[in-house]
């Protein structure tokens, strides 16, 4: 079994709380590590499961073991049970494991009956620092989902265009989304071809024959399911204009090439878009190694043609991110880069490419992605 980087994380949290719920997508392992920590699983979306755990509540409440509810937001009736089997003992810690793969429902449900009694955590997709005997490029090619193609090449591209079937046809329609399949479909396939470009909801409303609210309503659904990353842009006491509208970025990569019809390797890289597929791997690459750091991601973008890639903002520091898909950067790169992050008094500015060799210094930083990610783990409580 694939160690998971949250797994430490979520047993210190079920020290800390009555019931912890990992959210994440469909097929993202959830349920493998779920099962890793020797509960009592009960999968919420098979009947006999339902009944199995209605009519062994009593007794489950008396014993020690963990309880583990996999999609737990299609049983909202467990929700006051829980509730009340948690104020019955509020002292008592470590009792339930929710499992959920999207956010909308099972967040009602949450804040609705276990609030202050329940804490959240993420699980995305297989991360670049969880696999470090993988390529990097056929991460970035087959993406993360363990069933895409990292641990299983020749699934891809099929698996991710099933994948986004069943969720299009099935599973969106059951979790509250209006879209009717066919337009789903097709603003999945829109959203990919703007891909980390500023969002212009009317042009892609124009496009599907909605209105422009509808189609942000839409891409909200998709943000909370856990498919697609907003990216909003980072507003600072300037004299300059700033971009004011988010970028979308399709968090995995397998799924974003599988939409755009990619077949390999060697076609990813003849695609016009692939700096911008290298950008949005990148980016959930970075944002998934910062997980249980207190750190807020933006991009950053002035009207006359200065922009970021990424901004994390820690509170008391902020660093610049730049991500270019290149060998060899230049002096004019980074030049650019330390001007754009005097704007935002930056305190670190990185320059993320494919060198074979980091410079590092207390402020500036050029290197690869890998090197980039190990210097948030040594550097980084």
């Amino acid at each position: 079994m694939i160690l998971r980087n949250i797994t430490q994380d979520i047993k210190t949290r079920l020290k800390h709380f009555p019931a912890v719920a990992i959210l994440g997508p469909r097929q993202a392992g959830k349920t493998t590590l779920a099962k890793s920590f020797d509960g009592e699983y009960f999968d919420l979306e098979q009947e006999t499961d339902r009944l199995r755990l209605d009519l062994s509540w009593e007794s489950l409440l008396q014993c020690d073991r963990l309880i583990v509810l996999d999609e737990a937001q299609v049983a909202p009736e467990i929700f006051p049970r829980l509730r009340g089997a948690i104020d019955a003992n509020r002292k008592r810690n470590g009792r339930f494991l929710l499992l959920g793969s999207v956010s909308p429902a099972l967040m009602t449900n949450v804040s609705e009956a276990l609030t202050g009694r329940l804490s959240l955590v993420e699980l995305t997709p297989l991360l670049v620092h969880e696999m470090p005997e993988k390529s990097l490029d056929d991460h970035w090619l087959y993406g993360g989902y363990p069933d895409g193609g990292i641990l299983a090449p020749e699934h891809f591209p099929q698996w991710q265009r099933d994948y986004l079937s069943l969720l299009t046809l099935r599973d969106f329609p059951n979790w509250g989304l209006r879209s009717r399949p066919q337009v789903t479909e097709r603003l999945l396939k829109m959203i990919g071809a703007v891909h980390g470009q500023l969002w212009n909801a009317s042009q892609i409303g124009q496009s599907l024959g909605i209105s422009h609210p509808t189609v942000n309503e839409y891409t909200h659904f998709l943000v909370d399911a856990f498919l697609i990353r907003r990216l909003s842009p980072y507003q600072s006491n300037l004299k300059k204009r700033l971009a004011k509208r988010p970028r979308y970025y399709w968090r995995d990569s397998g799924l974003l090439h599988a939409l755009l019809l990619t077949h390999d390797y060697k076609d990813l890289l003849s695609k016009p878009w692939v700096g911008a597929s290298w950008e949005g791997f990148a980016i959930e690459q970075i944002v998934g190694a910062l997980h249980g750091r207190h750190v807020a991601p933006f991009y950053f973008r002035t009207s006359d043609g200065y922009e970021i890639d990424l901004v994390l903002d820690f509170g008391n520091q902020i660093w610049a991110v730049e991500i270019k898909l290149t060998s060899q950067p230049d002096t004019d790169q980074f030049r650019r880069l330390n001007k754009t992050a005097d704007l935002i008094k930056a305190d670190k500015r990185i320059l993320i490419s494919r060198v074979s060799k980091p410079t590092i210094t207390d402020t500036q930083i050029s290197c690869s992605l890998s090197q980039f990610l190990r210097y948030i783990e040594s550097t980084l409580p």
